[in-house]
């Protein structure tokens, strides 16, 4: 039966945890860009080692549990004479398990809450430095700390309880219960053995379902913080699948044509876009500037689809959205966006030059990343590089400099190679020389192309 139930935690853990990874990711995948900002790199960061925590139930707990369950009913038929204890000590069980869940779910908000500030002060270290006097750099920390310190030191005294007393305490009640027994010497040998080996049972089963407890709580707490990544993992595609991938797209004249569209990023909140008009034909290479807070970066998102217009009509190729469904939407329309919204990623060069098409790469992908490269100038970067196009590049690899990282982002809309390339002003860290160079080869490899820049 141990074995059995060695070999089904083995299968949770690989079956369970990757579930639970794979609705995460598809969660984070689905978050808006709105819930994405405003909530940061430490919620997110917490939320990751949340996750930990659910695993840790399916692999141990879970199993644990129903085990421990399956003792107190052998426990519960070999010790009829003990029904009632049983009942009272499983009372007391709960009741601890229930103020250790609220103090431990406290301590896990408290821990969440100084990672999450911790992230974002390393984050704004330069700033805080420079605007805080070096005394008071840490008060908040240290305060923190010390409540958080009286909140580790309540979990552990309820969980003592819980865990190492609660069970000891059934064996000295069982031994208390049957000792007149054995002084009168009114059981058999047999009897007073099957006593002794029910109330062991029972404290095997209640150490394992004190701990299973823990866990329990532990699981419960993450899965309540988890929530918004489960939800977003549900939430149901907003474009349709109606064409046949297989099936060629018609290529009219207008590439992008937009009627009174209308946004606002909050319901009360006045539009940031209100009846736009706008149609890019095939061909068509736009400037479009505008003041900070125009709105010219929100355009772009509805054009990409990574926001949806609160009212009026956008037409790609001819076809709304839910028409042309979104893997073609997002292959007719591609962005680089701002350089606070773009990353690289610590993988191969080539991998961040050829997110947007089919992965492994082919010879000829290869080739057109490296030419693409050349002619925006990063030539003598591939040629320092040892692996070239191979070479790890981001936070664990290669360090790539702000000109560097913005002709990487326009070579990655550039080879995804869309009806019409959207540039966010991609090109505002280059240095005049660098930037006609970029300007030529964008012009070259862009069939239709927006770009967007402040006067």
């Amino acid at each position: 039966f141990r074995v059995g139930t060695t070999w089904l935690q083995g299968v949770l853990a690989v079956r369970v945890g990757a579930a639970i990874k794979r609705r995460l990711l598809a969660g984070a995948l689905r978050l808006l860009p709105e819930e994405v900002r405003l909530d940061g790199i430490g919620t997110f960061l917490t939320q990751a080692l949340e996750a930990e925590a659910m695993e840790s139930f399916a692999i141990s707990a879970g199993v644990a549990s129903a085990l421990a369950i399956i003792e107190l009913i052998v426990t519960g038929i070999v010790l009829r004479q003990l029904p009632v204890l049983l009942l009272i000590t499983l009372a007391v069980t709960f009741i601890a398990g229930w103020m250790f869940r609220n103090r431990l779910d406290l301590w896990i908000r408290m821990r969440m809450g100084m990672t999450r500030d911790l992230v974002e002060n390393m984050v704004g270290h330069r700033t805080r430095v420079a605007q805080q006097p070096s005394a008071q750099w840490h008060e908040a920390e240290d305060q923190v700390l010390s409540e958080y310190w009286h909140c580790s030191y309540a979990v552990d005294r309820i969980g003592a309880v819980l865990v190492a007393g609660i069970p000891r305490m059934w064996v000295l009640l069982g031994l208390a219960v049957i000792a007149p027994s054995i002084a009168a010497r009114t059981e058999s040998g047999t009897q007073l053995a099957t006593l002794f080996g029910g109330i062991l049972l029972g404290f095997t089963a209640l150490k394992r379902l004190t701990y299973a407890f823990s866990e329990v709580a532990a699981a419960v707490s993450s899965c309540w913080r988890l929530r918004p990544l489960f939800q977003a993992a549900s939430r149901p595609e907003s474009l349709g699948q109606l064409l046949d991938d297989n099936v060629d797209c018609p290529r009219p004249a207008k590439v992008l044509e937009a009627d009174r569209l209308s946004f606002r990023y909050r319901k009360e909140g006045n539009p940031v876009i209100q009846s736009c008009n706008l149609t890019i034909f095939r061909g068509d290479k736009i400037l479009l500037e505008g003041p900070s807070g125009g709105g010219k970066t929100t355009l772009a998102s509805l054009m990409t689809g990574m926001r949806h217009p609160d009212s009026g009509l956008l037409l790609a190729n001819g076809l709304d959205r839910h028409t042309l469904g979104e893997h073609r939407w997002r292959r007719s329309i591609a962005t680089a966006p701002q350089f606070h919204e773009n990353h690289i990623l610590t993988e191969t060069l080539a991998f961040n030059l050829l997110m947007g098409r089919n992965w492994p790469p082919t010879a000829q992908d290869m080739i057109d990343a490296e030419q693409i490269c050349r002619e925006l100038g990063l030539g003598p970067l591939l040629d320092t590089m040892p692996s070239g196009l191979l070479q790890m590049v981001g936070e664990g690899g290669w360090q790539l400099s702000h000109g560097e990282r913005s002709r990487v982002f326009i070579a990655r809309a550039l080879l995804q190679k869309s009806d019409l390339i959207i540039l966010d002003e991609s090109f505002g860290a280059l240095d005049p020389e660098n930037m006609r160079t970029a300007l030529e080869c964008t012009m070259a490899h862009s069939e239709s192309l927006l770009v967007i820049a402040h006067p």
